[in-house]
Formats: structure tokens, sequence, C-alpha cells
């Protein structure tokens, strides 16, 4: 398994690749204190970093399992990042990406 699929569930929804932090991913990293998203129209490349983590277990920088533009990131992120640290692995999306 890639470290993608580790960290990553996809969805696709309206064209677009809705990205999230699986179970397999928070329990790894531990409660997520801070991430670094990519923003609207950045470009992703599959295997290249999409997001930096700062977690209580690691700091990480973890790739797109998908190449194509930003078209939306998590508001919630934009004030903290409990959401990342959710039960409810559909909360804990990160960006929606319509791939190229």
């Amino acid at each position: 398994m890639s470290e993608e699929a580790t960290y990553f569930w996809t969805k696709v929804m309206d064209g677009k690749t809705r990205l999230g932090l699986t179970k397999a991913g928070q329990d790894e990293l531990g409660t997520i204190k801070f991430a670094h998203l990519p923003s609207v129209g950045d470009k992703v490349t599959k295997g290249k970093t999409l997001i930096s983590v700062e977690a209580e277990k690691a700091v990480s920088d973890i790739d797109s399992p998908v190449s194509g533009e930003v078209v939306a990131v998590n508001p919630q992120l934009a004030n903290d990042f409990d959401s990342l640290n959710s039960e409810e692995e559909a909360d804990a999306w990160l960006v929606d990406i319509k791939e190229a």
C-alpha cells in the first residue's frame, strides 16, 4: 500500500476528486496541530507534496494521489485543524481537485 493510500481517502463528486485524511492517517500522525494546504487555483502533481502537517507524532509532507487543479479547500481549516482530527472521516476532507 502506498503512503498516499494510507493517508488519503478519495471520493469523486461532480467531476472533482475530494481528498481527505483517513483514520489510519490520523492514527499514524496523532493530533494535527497545523497543516499547510494548497490554495484554490494551485496545480498539484501526483507523487509531489500536497500538504505538510505538524502533528503530535510527526511532521510530514504527504504526496498527492492525483494530478490537477485545486478547486476548493475545506473552509473549516481556515481557523483551526480540529476537523482533521474528527471521528467522522467525511469531516476530515482537505481539498477538491479537478483532475488534469
